[in-house]
């Protein structure tokens, strides 16, 4: 008995040590932890929760749509709750028509508590998934961007990423007028996990809807022409503007190799870049009428004033050769621009000089920004005066030896064509600025009638002509600038015009980055030009004229 009693004892001391060991800890936790759990224990239950909200819906001039929000959903999972990852994986690669292997391998990770199984797919495939009735699956609705017209636009509008925030393109510039304001939600739950009251704390603010100058019509109309462009001489991009010169709205804006904005990030970068405004290049004879406007303004030279040339022209130590065969000879102004001269145009340069002559490809705008509103705009290279070599009024008066974007070409072209006032191009309704004086109007209209002769007999751009209409516009065939030089192979085809030439309402200007086979802009661009116009003047009810 006496062992037995001594055994009682100590087994009664041990759970007496123990239970006065217990009731220290609890005094320690109360007094000493007893906030912190208590937090610990409310944030399990209690749980705060952005809401994101709806973003603002992007649409063309007429309410077309062209972005929109709309509900989808997301599949979530908690591994180490899954008692056969295998028949989960299966029962929702037949929901979600996605290959099992992926979810396999995610379902059988029990090291997380939390995988993805999609993001922001089509809410009929959640319902599906809801159906199925899964353990530890989650089927949670959220918002994703969705582009309903596939590549229509995709540079100029770019994308959202998968937080909901702008990636590129407009989405991007003006995120913070379409995302709007997202709101806070805070949620109570049950010790089993199930919500027991939902609270709004802050409520979301739907973002604003944005309307573009955008014609999608148009705008469809110029992707299928410079697509036509990409399978005939399959270059390595393309770009179109069309634009209204009164206003300086843009009712066009496309690149060429397409991208589906749905999948914008796919893309390889030169396809996701918006060309017209981010890409600078060396403008060839279309620059021509820039340096011809400047000699006109100052009193230099008239329409019919005469000069005499030779098939060369020697600046420094370049010798300026015309681009086809039979120059020279006695030529008018208005001749040396329908015929692109480059002896005649190299000659008026020269008689401008390098001080009148950077005054005026300034005045054009060249060298900066054309304000207009959208992201990634370049500001083209035009060297000082005091950075030119011998050579470059041999050069640059003809468009080579400085670079410029298809945006400031259209908005050079658009001051002709508009009197001499430059409009800032804007592809937002109601971000159009006031109009800045570059040339007097009788300048301008010089200028736009001997850009007529360019369409007409003995032009560079005979294949631009529709029938009824009188237009104005200029051929570019530019060599792009290689290691020090210039290439023989790679070259840029460019045409501007605008319709009709006495009463401009349409302009429209076409790039085209290394053609191949044809490489002349009055072959490749100039045709696209009018399969454009054709379209637009009576799509936009101009009368012939």
């Amino acid at each position: 008995m006496g062992l037995v009693e001594r055994r009682i004892g100590l087994l009664f001391g041990l759970f007496l040590l123990l239970l006065v060991f217990a009731g220290f800890r609890a005094t320690y936790l109360v007094a000493f932890k007893g906030n912190d759990l208590r937090g610990r224990a409310a944030q399990q239950q209690v749980q705060e929760f952005a809401v994101p909200a709806r973003r603002g819906a992007i649409t063309d001039r007429n309410g077309r749509e062209l972005a929109v929000t709309e509900d989808a959903a997301t599949i979530s999972a908690n591994p180490r709750q899954i008692p056969n990852p295998a028949a989960t994986a299966t029962r929702l690669s037949a929901a979600l028509h996605v290959p099992i292997d992926p979810l396999l391998r995610k379902l059988s990770d029990r090291s997380s508590g939390f995988v993805y199984l999609a993001r922001k797919i089509d809410a009929a495939k959640g319902d599906a998934v809801r159906r199925l009735n899964l353990p530890a699956i989650t089927v949670a609705t959220e918002q994703r961007r969705t582009y309903p017209h596939g590549t229509l636009a995709s540079q100029l509008i770019g994308a959202v990423g998968t937080d909901g925030f702008g990636l590129a393109g407009i989405e991007q510039s003006r995120e913070k007028v379409l995302h709007g304001k997202d709101g806070k939600r805070r949620v109570t739950s049950d010790a089993l996990g199930n919500p027991i009251s939902i609270v709004d704390l802050d409520q979301a603010r739907p973002g604003q809807d944005l309307r573009l100058t955008i014609d999608s019509a148009i705008q469809e109309r110029v992707e299928s022409v410079i697509a036509d462009v990409g399978r005939t001489y399959q270059p390595k991009g393309a770009t179109a503007l069309v634009l209204d010169p009164r206003s300086g709205e843009i009712l066009s804006l496309a690149n060429w190799p397409p991208v589906n904005a749905d999948r914008f990030g796919d893309a390889p970068a030169y396809a996701r870049q918006d060309r017209a405004v981010g890409a600078s290049y060396e403008p060839g004879s279309t620059f021509k009428a820039v340096t011809i406007s400047g000699a006109l303004s100052e009193k230099l030279i008239q329409p019919s004033t005469l000069f005499q040339l030779g098939p060369t022209i020697q600046v420094a130590d370049r010798t300026i050769r015309e681009s086809h065969a039979g120059g020279g000879g006695t030529l008018t102004t208005a001749d040396i621009l329908a015929q692109s001269s480059n002896v005649g145009t190299v000659t008026i340069g020269l008689r401008l000089g390098a001080t009148r002559f950077d005054k005026w490809v300034r005045a054009f705008g060249f060298g900066a920004s054309t304000n207009v509103d959208i992201p990634g705009e370049a500001a083209g290279i035009v060297p000082r005066p005091k950075n030119y070599s011998g050579s470059s009024m041999g050069n640059m008066p003809i468009g080579q030896g400085l670079a410029v974007t298809p945006m400031q070409m259209a908005s050079a072209y658009q001051t002709i064509a508009n009197g001499g006032l430059m409009r800032p191009p804007h592809v937002i309704e109601g971000d159009g600025g006031p109009a800045r004086r570059v040339l007097q109007p009788h300048v301008a209209a010089q200028v736009s009638r001997m850009l007529e002769g360019v369409l007409g007999p003995g032009g560079t751009a005979r294949e631009a002509k529709i029938d009824g209409y009188v237009l104005a516009g200029k051929t570019g065939t530019a060599e792009k600038a290689e290691n020090g030089g210039y290439s023989k192979t790679k070259y840029v085809a460019s045409f501007i015009g605008f319709a009709p030439a006495r009463r401009p309402r349409l302009l429209v200007a076409v790039m085209v980055d290394e053609p191949k086979g044809s490489i002349y802009g009055g072959q490749v661009a100039a045709p696209a030009f009018q399969k454009i116009a054709s379209f637009a003047l009576p799509y936009l009810r101009i009368p012939p004229g």
